[in-house]
C-alpha cells in the first residue's frame, strides 16, 4: 500500500512536469512569432499599408502584418500620444512607448495590509497564549522549569542553620542515588516530603540542594502556575508534569507555595466539584497515588500555611513526611552568616557571633539582606572594608526604618520623646531578666517612630514566666510612665506600646491561664488551628465563653495593665534624678549607646534589686 502511494506521488510529478513543458513551449513560440516594434515604425508601416489588422488596448497595440516581416507575422507596440509621436517623427526621432510598471505598488497595496493584520492577530494570540502555557496548542503543557545538576549549583554546603532539616533530606539523596539498593529491607521512600516553615527560612534552597546532591533533574513549579482561566487546564498540567518527571526518573518535583494549589476543598462561596482549583487538587491526589516511589521519583513541596492544606493531601501515602524549616537559633544564625560573609570584604572587628546576637528572629533571607545592606552602607561611605558599625546601622535600618533627619520636631516634642525613650531604657536596665539595652535615640525613623530603643537579647528564649511577661510590659510602659511623672499628662506617642501591652496581658489571661480568678483554662486559641473546611477565612473572633467570663477577662486584663503601670511609675519616681540626667544627655547627643547608658544609669540599675520587689508587692495589693 505504501509502494502504490509512492508510485502515485511520482506520477503526479510527471504530470506537472509535462504541463510545465507545454506552458513553456507556448510562451517561447509566441515570443518567436511576435515582433516588438517602436511606435514610430508602426506608424510608418501603417502609412505604407503593410498592417492587416490591429487590436488596441489602453497601453498596447497588437496586430498582424499583411506579409511576414523578418519571419514574424504579428507585432506589438506601446501606445504613444499621436500628436507628440508625429512631432517627434518629423524631426527623425524614433518613438518608443514605455509603460510605467505598477506591479510592485499594486502588490504592496495588497500584501502590506494583509501582513499587518496577520501580524497584529498573531501578536495578540501569543500574548493571550503566554498565560496559557505557550499558546493555544500548548494550553495543557506544564510550565515547570527543569534544572539539572549544572544549573542548580546548590549543595548542602550552601545551606546552613537548618541541620535537622538537612539530615532528613540527606536520606532522600541516598535513595535517589540508589533507589533499588535503598529498599533492600522492604522499606520504601516517602512519596512526598512537605517542607513547612516561615517565609525566608530556606525551603526552596533546600530543595535545590537535594537535586544538586543527588545529580538528578529538578522540576520546579509554583502552585499558582497550575490554575488558569480555562477549566481543566490545571489538571492537564499536573498530568503533563508527572509524565515529564517519569520520563526522566530518577527526578525531583518541587512545588513551591503548595497552599495555592492544595487549599482545603469546600472553602469559599463557589465551592463544589466544578471548581477549577478542586479539579487540579483532585488530579494531584490521583498522581500521588499513581506513581511508585521505587522508580526514583520524589515530590517535594513547600508552604508556610500548612493549616489550610486539604487533609487528603497530608495523609499517609501522599505527603508522608513533614520537615520543619524553622527560624534559626543563634548557632544557626552564626552558620548562615559565615556563608554570606564569605562574599564580603570584612574589617577585623566583624564577628559573626556578635551580629547573630543582635538578630534574634531573623531568617536566612533576612540575614542575607542584612549582609547586603551592611555592604552597601560601607560602599556608600567609600570604606575599604565592611565594619561592625555598618552591620549595626543595617540592623537599625531593617528593624526601625530609615533615619528621618529632615523630620524636624519642635523643642517641646523633642523633649517629650527624650523622656519617653529614656523611660523605656531605664526600666529595661532596672528589671531582671530583660534584654540588654543596645542603643537609645531620638532621631525619627520609619513612618511614625519619633525615637527608638533597641534591646539586645543575651540568649534565645522559648519559655517565659508571668514575671518575665510583666517585666516586658513594664519596659513597654516605661515611656508612658516617664511622661506621666515629668509632665503630669499623657501623649499619643505610646499608642503602639499600649497595643502590645494589652495583647500580652490578654494572652496572660486567655491563652496562658496565669490568673487565679479564671484558673487554668485556655479561653483563646490560635485562630489558624480553628479553621474548618467550611470556613472561608478566620473572620471575626468568636468567643466560646459566656458574657460573664468575658467581663471577667476584661477586668483581669485591665488589672494587670494598671498594676504594671503603677509599678513602673514607682520605679521611675524613686530615681527621678537619673531620669532627668539621662534625658538631658540624650537631648544633647541624640543617640546613646550601651556603654554611655551604663555610665549614666549605673546606680539606677544597681539599685533595682531592692526597689523592684517592693514596688511589685505594692502593685499587687
Amino acid at each position: 500500500m505504501d509502494l502504490n502511494r509512492k508510485t502515485r506521488f511520482n506520477l503526479w510529478y510527471w504530470v506537472a512536469a509535462f504541463f510545465g513543458l507545454l506552458l513553456f513551449q507556448y510562451f517561447f513560440t509566441t515570443a518567436q512569432q511576435v515582433a516588438q516594434i517602436p511606435y514610430s515604425e508602426f506608424e510608418t508601416l501603417m502609412r505604407e499599408g503593410r498592417i492587416a489588422e490591429v487590436a488596441v488596448s489602453d497601453n498596447f497595440i497588437q496586430g498582424r502584418f499583411k506579409e511576414p516581416l523578418e519571419g514574424r507575422s504579428m507585432f506589438v507596440t506601446t501606445r504613444v500620444e499621436p500628436g507628440l509621436a508625429r512631432e517627434l517623427q518629423q524631426h527623425g526621432v524614433v518613438v518608443t512607448g514605455q509603460i510605467e510598471s505598477t506591479f510592485l505598488r499594486d502588490l504592496l497595496s495588497w500584501v502590506v495590509p494583509v501582513a499587518l493584520f496577520a501580524g497584529v492577530w498573531i501578536y495578540l494570540l501569543r500574548r493571550a497564549g503566554g498565560g496559557m502555557g505557550g499558546g493555544l496548542m500548548q494550553i495543557g503543557k506544564s510550565k515547570a522549569r527543569i534544572y539539572v545538576e549544572s544549573n542548580t549549583g546548590v549543595t548542602f554546603d550552601d545551606v546552613a542553620g537548618v541541620d535537622e532539616a538537612k539530615d532528613e533530606l540527606k536520606e532522600i539523596v541516598e535513595f535517589l542515588k540508589d533507589p533499588s539498593g535503598y529498599g533492600r529491607l522492604g522499606g520504601r521512600m516517602p512519596k512526598g516530603v512537605l517542607l513547612v516553615g516561615p517565609p525566608g527560612t530556606g525551603k526552596t534552597l533546600l530543595s535545590k540542594a537535594v537535586a544538586g546532591e543527588a545529580s538528578v533533574p529538578f522540576f520546579s513549579i509554583s502552585g499558582s502556575e497550575f490554575v488558569e482561566m480555562f477549566v481543566g487546564v490545571g489538571a492537564a498540567r499536573v498530568r503533563d508534569l508527572f509524565e515529564q518527571a517519569r520520563a526522566r526518573a530518577p527526578a525531583i518535583i518541587f512545588i513551591d507555595e503548595l497552599d495555592a494549589l492544595g487549599r482545603a476543598r469546600g472553602i469559599g462561596p463557589l465551592a463544589g466539584g466544578h471548581d477549577e482549583k478542586e479539579q487540579t487538587l483532585n488530579q494531584l491526589l490521583v498522581e500521588l497515588d499513581g506513581f511508585d516511589s521505587s522508580t526514583g521519583l520524589v515530590l517535594l513541596a513547600a508552604t508556610n500555611r500548612p493549616e489550610i492544606l486539604d487533609p487528603a493531601l497530608l495523609r499517609a501515602g501522599r505527603f508522608d513526611r513533614q520537615v520543619l524549616v524553622d527560624r534559626p537559633d543563634k548557632t544557626g544564625r552564626i552558620q548562615i552568616l559565615d556563608v554570606h560573609l564569605k562574599k564580603a570584604k570584612l574589617a577585623s572587628d566583624v564577628d559573626a557571633e556578635k551580629i547573630a546576637a543582635l538578630t534574634p528572629g531573623f531568617t536566612g533571607a533576612d540575614l542575607a539582606n542584612l549582609v547586603n545592606e551592611a555592604t552597601l552602607l560601607a560602599t556608600r561611605r567609600r570604606a575599604d572594608a565592611v565594619a561592625l558599625d555598618d552591620f549595626n546601622n543595617a540592623i537599625e535600618r531593617i528593624v526601625a526604618g530609615l533615619e528621618k533627619r529632615n523630620r524636624l520636631l519642635n523643642p517641646r516634642e523633642r523633649e517629650i520623646v527624650a523622656y519617653h525613650e529614656m523611660g523605656h531604657a531605664l526600666i529595661a536596665m532596672a528589671l531582671p531578666g530583660v534584654d540588654t539595652v543596645h542603643k537609645v535615640s531620638i532621631i525619627p525613623r520609619g513612618i511614625g517612630a519619633l525615637g527608638y530603643t533597641i534591646q539586645r537579647p543575651t540568649e534565645d528564649r522559648f519559655l517565659m514566666t508571668r514575671e518575665e511577661l510583666e517585666n516586658k510590659m513594664s519596659v513597654l510602659l516605661g515611656g508612658r510612665a516617664a511622661e506621666w511623672i515629668v509632665y503630669g499628662h499623657l501623649s499619643t506617642g505610646a499608642a503602639d506600646d499600649l497595643a502590645k501591652v494589652t495583647d500580652i496581658a490578654r494572652a496572660i489571661v486567655t491563652r496562658y491561664g496565669m490568673t487565679d480568678r479564671l484558673g487554668h483554662v485556655a479561653l483563646d486559641r490560635d485562630r489558624r488551628s480553628l479553621l474548618t473546611p467550611n470556613q472561608l477565612s478566620p473572620g471575626p473572633e468568636e468567643r466560646q465563653y459566656s458574657e460573664t467570663t468575658a467581663a471577667a477577662v476584661d477586668e483581669e486584663v485591665r488589672k494587670i495593665v494598671d498594676e504594671t503601670f503603677d509599678r513602673t511609675v514607682s520605679l521611675l519616681r524613686e530615681r527621678r534624678d537619673v531620669l532627668e540626667r539621662s534625658a538631658r544627655r540624650l537631648l544633647e547627643k541624640e543617640t546613646l549607646d550601651e556603654h554611655e547608658m551604663k555610665a549614666l544609669a549605673g546606680s539606677f540599675a544597681a539599685g533595682h534589686d531592692e526597689v523592684a520587689p517592693e514596688a511589685k508587692r505594692k502593685g499587687r495589693k
